[in-house]
């Protein structure tokens, strides 16, 4: 995985598992896009969290990361 990139770092089905569960999703994401200083991501995540949801649920099930971390 590359240095950059964002994974909730658990296994892979895990992490599928995790992203699947709104809640879940919506927490990781949010700690995830914080832990990168990423601030407006943590408020438009907070804000647009069914968008949000969706966007991580596909990127985590394709590529076991969030690729677009926004």
């Amino acid at each position: 995985m590359a240095k950059n990139s964002a994974s909730y770092g658990f296994g892979r089905i895990i992490n599928i598992i995790l992203a699947i569960f709104p809640l879940t999703n919506i927490i990781f994401g949010v700690i995830k896009r914080a832990e990168k200083k990423n601030w407006l991501g943590v408020i438009l995540n907070i804000v647009l969290f069914f968008i949000f949801y969706w966007v991580d649920l596909v990127t985590v099930i394709l590529y076991d990361q969030l690729k677009l971390c926004i």
